[in-house]
Parts: C-alpha cells; structure tokens; sequence
C-alpha cells in the first residue's frame, strides 16, 4: 500500500485569538479538529510551542505518515518572517514551515497569509466557486481582505494585496499620525471600546447594545469599514463578496456593511456571509498541503 493512500496531511490556522488545527485525508476531507486560545499576550515562541504540541498529539495519536502540513497566518510571509503580524507579540521572527518541520518531519509545508487562505478555501470549495472576480473579507481580531480573479488568488507584488486594514481613515491633509482601519474597527477594538464603557460582553454586547451613543460609535466604525470595502468594490468591480471571521455572528455588522455597498456602489456585489465561518483559513491551510501532496506525486 502506497504512503499517499496511508497517508494524512495537516492545517493549522494560527490567529490572534484563537489557533486552529485539523487533520485530514490527503483529498482535504477534515477527520479530526483541535481548537485552542493563542493567549497573544503570552508571546509568539510559547503559542507557537502549545500549537506543535496540540499538532504532535494528533499526528502521534493517528498513527498515520503526515505527508504535508498547511499553515494560515496573519500578516505577510518572508522566508526568515512574517510582516504586518502586529498582534502577537514576537510574531514577525518566527519561521513557521522551519518550526512545523523541526517537529513533525521533512515534508512540504506551505506558508499563506491567513484571509488569502481563506480566500482560496472559497474559491475551490466555497462561495466564490462560481463567481469571479470575489473579494472575501475577514472581520475578526483585525480586519484584511483578499482578492479572487478567475479561481486565483492574487497576493500582490510583496504578497500585501487586500491589507485594508492600514487603510487611512482620517480626513483633510495627512499627516504622519492619520490613524488606521484597524485601529478602528475590529474585534479586539471593539472589545476594547465595550470594556470602556462597562461591557463584559466584549464585540459582541456593544454591537447588540441599543443606546443611542453606543450605537453611532459603532455605526460610525461599520461605515469606515465600508469606505474601504466600497474603494476596493469599485476598482475590482467583484460579483460577490464574502464575509468570514467572529464579527460575522453580528447581524448588525453584516446588514449595515451590505446596506452601504448596495447604497454607495452603482453596481453593487452580491455579499454572502461564508459557510467555513470561523473556519475558512482552516480550509484554505488543508486545502494548501493536499495541493503539495498532489505537486509532489504529478508526472
């Protein structure tokens, strides 16, 4: 018996708030899923160290070869680093495929920014399997997006295409300082913002919550959201865009950042919210190794 019909291979979507790991048939059907918090304030080595271990077990426990290992991560991916991974602490210094192979094996271990994963999880498997061009937009920790043009996924010339969340959203001239989308909309602002106002709840409660000042600061963080959404709408002119990540849960969030598209664009997409929900790098990460495997046994 071969060792690709033996065989298994591995995802892991590492996060700001949580890490995600499945195994799964060298076709990309998922077998097995472990979930575990990133505790960002503990420092990239140890939440990289608690992921391994979480990866080892389910590998060991198996008792299957692995034959490839995908990984999603924030930021954008260099050979010796990770840039534009602001929060966990340290984040930028790892070598993740170096690590995940120092631990499991020599074997193939693809590296993709996490919402281009999730982007190409949506466009073999997903809402974006039959339309083209599609923007897919993650709304958790932070805020990015990617770009879909004909079942491809484009990361840009230094892989940064779709960082929306260094979109400017101040106004008159610019200046050094002009705060960023992300520092204005996001999950862990928006948990910030309800801890200031006496929420426990975090996101989730200051979005559901009907006082009248509560709700335009969050309406107006929404409509930034939407400015950047509507720009990039207008140069890639997508037939669907598609919403993945925790602040998908708010029906608040999802209908006003439609109802601006729909109101502010001519020709407006059609917004879905995706089916992977929190899981679409995930997807994306097994969908990565089992393109390595199929790479390495081609003619």
């Amino acid at each position: 018996m071969s060792t690709l019909s033996t065989g298994q291979i591995l995802g892991i979507d590492f996060g700001g708030t949580k890490m995600a790991l499945a195994l799964a048939e060298p076709d990309g059907t998922i077998v097995e899923r472990v979930r575990l918090p990133t505790h960002a304030g503990d420092g990239a080595e140890r939440a990289l160290a608690r992921a391994l271990d979480a990866a080892e077990k389910l590998v060991s426990e198996s008792g299957r070869p692995l034959l490839a290992a995908g990984v999603a991560t924030p930021g954008v991916v260099r050979p010796d680093g990770i840039d534009l991974a602001p929060n966990v602490p340290g984040w930028g210094e790892l070598r993740l495929a170096d690590a995940l192979r120092a631990r499991l094996g020599e074997m193939p271990v693809p590296v993709w920014n996490d919402v281009n994963a999730a982007a190409l999880a949506e466009a073999r498997h997903g809402r974006l399997a039959d339309a083209d061009p599609g923007l897919v937009l993650g709304l958790g920790t932070g805020v990015a997006a990617a770009l879909v043009v004909g079942g491809r996924v484009l990361p840009g010339h230094h892989g940064a295409a779709g960082e929306i969340g260094y979109t400017l959203v101040g106004s008159g001239p610019l200046h050094p300082d002009e705060e960023h989308l992300e520092a204005f909309f996001g999950g862990r602002v928006l948990d910030d913002l309800a801890a200031a106002h006496g929420l426990d709840g975090g996101a989730a409660e200051l979005v559901a919550d009907a006082r009248p000042e509560l709700s335009d600061l969050v309406d107006r963080r929404i409509d930034a959201l939407a400015r950047a959404v509507v720009a990039m709408s207008l140069l890639l002119d997508p037939e669907r865009v598609v919403l993945f990540g925790g602040l998908t849960a708010s029906a608040r969030i999802v209908s006003r950042l439609t109802q601006q598209l729909r109101t502010h664009l001519v020709f407006g997409p059609d917004v879905v919210v995706s089916r992977f929900a929190q899981d679409a790098p995930l997807v994306g990460a097994v969908t990565l190794a089992g393109d390595a495997v199929a790479a390495a046994v081609s003619p």
